[in-house]
């Protein structure tokens, strides 16, 4: 191997993100005003089925409430405002921080005139014709063209530096319904793609056997659980433990866990490390009452705003984490609770925001760990047989 070939960091899959967030707009070419007055109108228009937010530098003349004063020494003020809450930062917030800080917002704005996005709108201001000018090399990502009223054309420098600008919408600055659905149609269109992950890694010490190579249904459990998915999902995974005792048909995609010796948790993480950009649709081999109601429904209230969408278990009065929807946004949630020695995805669901259901049958969620709960749900899959 050359030196040119050596590669010193493992090469990892990316989440999709641009300098704040995976869904991101700079709106450049107006008054800070009109920016900021724009960007009100269509969170505000959003806010109730999305989480918005909105990225600004202040002006020195700027009205603004007057923050905490850093207690002395200090490089973090936290303050409970009760109706919102402060932070108050002596040192720059690096980049990464800030795709931390806005990392569970589905749309972010930002004023172009101070910040930069991946994507841009472009307002036509003649009297902001030279500043626009200045930052025409920002414009990288045009999705929009917004004429202020004292305009009625692209302006030709626009035209030149963007061979395709013909192909852009152009709204009036006014036409705010046509604006907001904009950002809304672009929003569904940007919705993860949900793959299915059956979780059949685990070692089975209290049932004695592998759990996922019972025949419940007329195949190996891990088996019927991945065809039971594969309506829902783009893709259907089998998580399981790296090396040849874990084998998987090769008719089905295996997922060999990468974060070892954490259960379910490590896998879950496992499947976000492969594909970052996906929501995951997880379940358990051991829930041998599984039925397709159950997961037609959790996929119809999927709520992909939410970190997870989940059902409430009657036995544990808890969110189920290994019968649930997760999406992107959970990965960077679910790697702080781990750098805090926490991988229970139980206590993850249960401190974020989530979408929790009622399962429809109940019965649906039951698992099976020992072999007193395998001769239970034999007898109850006998009875229902029978009785069909």
């Amino acid at each position: 191997m050359t030196l040119k070939e050596h590669n010193k960091h493992t090469k990892l899959a990316r989440p999709v993100s641009g300098n704040f967030g995976r869904n991101e707009w700079s709106i450049v070419g107006g008054p800070c005003t009109v920016i900021k007055l724009l960007a009100h109108d269509v969170i505000g228009a959003l806010s109730p089925a999305y989480k918005c937010a909105y990225a600004d530098t202040s002006h020195n003349d700027d009205i603004t409430l007057v923050p905490g004063r850093l207690t002395n020494g200090a490089i973090l003020d936290y303050t409970d405002q009760i109706n919102y809450q402060q932070y108050n930062f002596q040192n720059p917030v690096m980049p990464y921080q800030l795709k931390q800080a806005f990392a569970n917002a589905d749309l972010v704005l930002v004023n172009g005139n101070h910040q930069q996005a991946k994507a841009q709108v472009v307002i036509i201001d003649i009297n902001k014709r030279a500043s626009l000018l200045k930052r025409v090399e920002q414009l990288t990502n045009v999705s929009l063209f917004l004429l202020a009223d004292n305009s009625d054309e692209i302006f030709d420098f626009i035209q030149e530096a963007i061979p395709q600008w013909q192909d852009i919408p152009v709204y009036k600055l006014s036409e705010r319904e046509k604006i907001i659905s904009f950002f809304e149609t672009n929003l569904k269109l940007s919705r993860p793609v949900l793959n299915g992950l059956v979780l059949a890694g685990g070692k089975s010490q209290r049932m004695g056997f592998d759990k996922s190579s019972v025949n419940w249904h007329g195949k190996p459990q891990k088996y019927y659980m991945a065809d039971m998915l594969k309506p829902y999902c783009n893709e259907v995974f089998i998580s399981c433990r790296p090396g040849p005792q874990s084998e998987i048909d090769p008719q089905y995609l295996a997922l060999e866990d990468t974060f070892t010796g954490l259960g379910p948790f490590g896998a879950i993480l496992s499947a976000f490390r492969e594909k970052p950009n996906n929501a995951w649709l997880v379940i358990a081999c051991d829930l041998p009452l599984m039925d397709e109601d159950t997961l037609r429904n959790l996929v119809a209230w999927r709520n992909s705003s939410s970190t997870a969408t989940a059902y409430h278990s009657p036995v544990t009065n808890f969110p189920e984490p290994l019968i649930a929807i997760w999406e992107p946004k959970s990965y960077s949630i679910l790697l702080s609770f781990l750098a805090q020695g926490y991988s229970c995805p139980r206590k993850v669901l249960i401190n974020s925001e989530i979408n929790l259901l009622n399962a429809p049958n109940p019965d649906a969620l039951t698992n099976v760990n020992t072999p007193e709960d395998l001769e239970k749900i034999k007898r109850v899959i006998h009875q229902k047989t029978a009785a069909n």
